[in-house]
């Protein structure tokens, strides 16, 4: 049998409950009554006292303990547990324990015990300093006693200094054990006194609840061992000859970077799977030249420069600026906020952080903006239907009433948030929806290959996915990244609201207004002049070169005033750098298909916003093209040497602090800092790796 009393109450209250005592109640109350002072109110034989007169409180606790001695008889308790008696107790002391001091000693363990006994005992009376007593500790054994609800299977760790954050996490809890108690005494008031009898509370007694449990500072972390990153390796060396085509989809994803800073400044260094390189170096902005117009949406910019870690190789350097929309100009914005609240959400770095994120996202939007929040705990639901933006304090309600608790039943939630940006759009508009988690899809689709396929499907309805990923632990990048790849969006990785504040509010044209879609880079480059070539970074974008002419197959998408940047590390034929031989039988190295001096050949293929069919621009690359200012280059190429020391790959004579010297000479102009933040993170790199 177990000794945990809630359970043993919960088995005494399964059984057959035994007919009222009518000796026992009757002698009880008889014994309370005859300890009541000769002033009272009512007419009957068993009147009930007036509890509030200074001579009567000595008495009333008498009865008390008398009623309470015939109560904990065998024949009428029946094998309830102590909690029992703790619950009757500590609604007694709740509605007699204002009325002051009484001026007699508190109740001795010797005395209860001659009471329970049957012996006849002086009567103490309440005190203060006794109510407080029996308050705390009944607080306390409930708490005890209904930690396991808390954990949830978790290992409780250290209080967090965050105080703004913690009691929230906490109230979902504490209601859930009040309601546990409540109807607790319920069914040992019933238990006691018959099932048409429960225990009365005069209408001058307070009605607040037995106690109000002070929110606990709990933070339930997750495991720290479950966090999931793509599976990609480095881009291998491309012999020219063999394979001169390179293709893959643009990304402007950011999330990376985010995740690399957070753990920088948490003293280690990033999982290596979670380093991707082109988010790193796009993070940044650059000074790329502009579009002309709206009619050709982008403007490609291409430089050769050498390569800051091999003097005997060159870095090809493509950069493509997005034509911005004016705010005047901004089509209709339909939001889907579809906010993951399961129990793993339960962190000051995720919910928390991500309601606070949302909320600067709203002093962006314009009166012709729309709003709808869809939650997913175990299941999904509508925590807000379609509102006007202009209906700001509304829709921060709802956000503010948000709280985390279940398993995550991110399919419905998916299903239901495209369902309702369905409802919302009209012609026009943009309809979008905001996923924010930590990733951890454990009820419905979990498969990031199913996960893949859904939303696959979801796509062609026209709507937009944006991914905003919370928290450290159980983050499943390669989750998010599935979704943002497939579903016609972005992903970011939010770790402060410095971050939540670019992304969502400086960046925020190019993260929710599309301008182009199915966004394919293709290069070929010419045997004659270029012997082999990598891409850096874009390991999990590339492509199959007959994919770039397939306007089926899905690429990646680029909002108003977005920038992209490429970098490859191509090696001049007969440099020193040649790291394989010509084949003997192979093909003749002077076959070139084009004898001409350009290095290569860039194709890019887009779609404007719900068309079709692809648009392709074409620009020939020459060995001294030079568009994009060498600071800019310079850079890029830092920030892209600092990506692979971090994934650990080779680079001989070149270092932490090479890359740092490179970044600081060419920070350039820096409006927010975020040039001058990198080289920070270089510095710890360097320290700690």
């Amino acid at each position: 049998m177990t000794d945990d009393p809630l359970d043993q109450l919960q088995a005494a209250l399964k059984r057959q409950t035994p007919a009222p005592s009518d000796t026992a109640r009757d002698a009880a109350l008889r014994a309370a009554a005859e300890n009541f002072s000769a002033q009272s109110q009512g007419s009957a034989d068993l009147v009930r006292q007036t509890p509030n007169r200074p001579e009567t409180r000595a008495g009333i606790w008498t009865g008390v303990l008398t009623m309470l001695s015939n109560l904990t008889q065998p024949r009428v308790l029946m094998g309830t547990s102590a909690l029992a008696t703790l619950a009757i107790a500590v609604v007694l002391t709740q509605n007699f324990g204002d009325y002051g001091q009484t001026g007699v000693v508190p109740v001795s363990e010797e005395v209860v015990g001659q009471q329970s006994r049957g012996v006849a005992a002086p009567a103490p009376a309440l005190t203060d300093e006794l109510a407080e007593s029996a308050r705390v500790d009944a607080l306390e054994d409930l708490r005890n006693e209904n930690q396991p609800l808390r954990q949830n299977g978790a290992e409780r760790l250290r209080s967090l200094d965050d105080g703004r954050t913690r009691g929230a996490a906490e109230q979902t809890e504490n209601r859930g054990a009040q309601g546990q108690v409540d109807r607790a005494e319920s069914k040992v008031s019933e238990f006691i006194l018959g099932p048409n009898e429960v225990l009365q509370t005069g209408p001058e007694l307070s009605a607040e609840p037995m106690f109000t449990a002070p929110p606990e500072p709990v933070f339930i972390a997750p495991e720290s061992d479950t966090e999931a990153y793509p599976d990609a390796t480095p881009n291998p060396l491309k012999v020219t000859a063999d394979k001169p085509v390179s293709t893959f989809s643009i990304d402007v994803d950011t999330a990376s970077y985010a995740l690399i800073r957070q753990s920088l400044n948490n003293g280690v260094l990033p999982p290596r799977q979670a380093v991707r390189i082109e988010e790193m170096v796009n993070y940044f902005d650059y000074n790329y030249p502009a579009p002309d117009g709206a009619e050709v949406p982008f403007r490609t910019s291409v430089s050769v420069a050498p390569t800051p870690w091999n003097e005997d190789t060159q870095l090809l350097h493509i950069g493509i600026q997005g034509y911005d929309i004016a705010p005047a100009d901004r089509p209709p914005l339909n939001l889907v906020f579809l906010i993951d609240t399961s129990g793993s959400m339960n962190d000051p770095k995720k919910l928390p952080l991500l309601i606070q994120s949302f909320k600067l996202l709203l002093s962006t939007l314009s009166e012709d903006d729309s709003v709808a929040i869809v939650t997913y705990a175990g299941s999904a639901g509508m925590a807000l239907e379609p509102t006007p933006a202009t209906e700001s304090a509304k829709i921060l309600q709802s956000l503010e009433r948000l709280s985390a608790g279940g398993s995550t039943a991110g399919q419905q939630g998916l299903q239901q948030a495209y369902a309702l940006a369905a409802q919302m759009s009209d012609e026009g508009e943009v309809s979008r929806v905001i996923l924010a988690t930590d990733g951890d899809f454990n009820v419905g689709i979990s498969d990031p290959e199913a996960l893949k396929d859904y939303i696959a499907e979801q796509r062609d309805s026209g709507t937009y996915l944006s991914v905003l990923g919370f928290g450290r632990g159980n983050y499943d990048d390669a989750t998010l990244q599935s979704l943002a790849q497939n579903g016609n969006g972005t992903a970011a990785y939010i770790d402060t609201l410095a971050e939540a504040q670019k992304v969502l509010v400086e960046d925020v044209a190019g993260s929710l207004f599309p301008i182009a879609g199915d966004v394919k880079i293709q290069i070929e480059f010419n045997p004659a002049q270029i012997s082999e070539y990598r891409l850096i970074g874009h390991e999990t974008r590339t492509l199959n070169r007959e994919d770039f002419n397939n306007d089926a197959v899905d690429a990646g998408e680029i909002g108003a005033g977005h920038q992209v940047t490429a970098l490859y590390e191509i090696t001049p034929k007969g440099s020193a750098a040649e790291r394989v031989s010509d084949l003997r039988y192979g093909q003749a190295t002077e076959a070139a298909a084009d004898p001409s001096e350009e290095y290569a050949f860039l194709k890019l293929r887009y779609k404007r916003p719900g068309e079709a069919r692809s648009q392709l621009i074409e620009t020939p690359v020459a060995p001294d093209r030079q568009d994009i200012a060498a600071t800019e280059t310079g850079f890029a190429a830092a920030i892209a040497g600092f990506g692979m020391l971090l994934r650990g790959e080779a680079l001989p004579g070149w270092s932490y602090g090479d890359a740092r010297a490179l970044a600081a000479g060419s920070r350039g102009e820096d409006a927010f800092g975020y040039r001058s933040e990198v080289l920070s993170l270089m510095r710890i790199a360097g320290a700690i790796d």
